[in-house]
């Protein structure tokens, strides 16, 4: 055999070797999802994927800001023994970080007084609601930011 040959050949046997091997993948993968199909679980789609990412936010500033500031007033009332209290700064914090990635780079939003009140009550939160949702806030913590919503509710509905 000569060297072309050698080289074709053992070219042909890693190329035959790569399919194999994307052939199984393709029939264990689809025979994965068939089964998950066919279990009865519940499959998520994309726009399902999508909403979640987005915490509900709609690119409509104002509805987006009240959102987020009922969501931030109902997290920060509950009673730290409330069984709700993990799930609701779960919300919260979703809220919070798609809010943020929306708006913080939006030039127009930036100098609004309703957007940086709000930036200091999530800043005043951030300790809390980062890596655990165990700590409770303080009421000292607590009352600043309910005063800091109370002031963001003025301002969008000053327009500023």
């Amino acid at each position: 055999m000569t060297k072309n040959s050698i080289s074709f050949f053992s070219s042909l046997t890693t190329r035959l070797i790569a399919l194999a091997l994307v052939a199984v993948i393709f029939w264990v993968g689809g025979n994965a999802d068939a089964a998950l199909i066919g279990s009865g679980q519940k499959v998520t789609t994309n726009k399902e994927i999508l909403e979640k990412a987005n915490a509900g936010m709609t690119g409509n500033y104002v509805e987006d800001t009240k959102a987020v500031v009922k969501s931030l007033r109902y997290a920060v009332g509950l009673d730290p023994k409330d069984p709700n209290k993990i799930a609701a700064q779960t919300d919260a914090r979703y809220k919070i970080n798609a809010y943020a990635s929306r708006y913080r780079r939006d030039s127009e939003k930036l100098g609004l007084t309703s957007f940086t009140t709000l930036r200091t009550a999530l800043n005043a939160l951030a300790s809390y609601y980062n890596g655990t949702t165990k700590r409770s806030v303080p009421p000292k913590v607590r009352d600043r930011v309910i005063l800091e919503l109370d002031r963001v509710d003025i301002a969008l509905e000053q327009g500023r």
